[in-house]
């Protein structure tokens, strides 16, 4: 039986295969970098965007407000938003019934059909 030898040769690879490959990899890094500068500042689009739909519905002239909340008053605004939404379903009962279904014979679930099986024993 032949072997087949995989060689690497670096005097195969011109200057431009070594430009392209260069180009391409900064492409990718300046790409991913721009991806990731976009996520990390998209916090900020989306707060610009919601105050200008607020003061848009209001009339109003945008104005800064600064407002700082305690730490009662989030836990307070927490523990209520937590009553709210767990009283929103029904309480149900977990009773787990065990009943035996008679199933009609099947041959897809099978075991004696395995792969074991099938092989001949000489």
């Amino acid at each position: 039986m032949k072997t087949l030898e995989i060689t690497f040769d670096l005097s195969l690879i011109d200057h431009f295969t070594m430009v392209i490959t260069i180009a391409g990899y900064c492409i990718v890094l300046m790409a991913l970098s721009v991806i990731a500068y976009v996520f990390t500042r998209l916090h900020t689009l989306q707060d610009f965007l919601s105050k200008r739909k607020i003061n848009k519905g209001t009339g109003e002239p945008e104005t800064q407000t600064n407002v700082v909340m305690t730490g009662e008053e989030n836990a307070a605004i927490a523990a209520a938003l937590y009553l709210f939404f767990s009283e929103l379903h029904d309480e149900e009962k977990y009773v787990m019934t065990i009943r035996k279904v008679s199933k009609t014979y099947s041959p897809w679930s099978s075991k004696i059909y395995g792969i074991l099986n099938t092989m001949k024993h000489w």
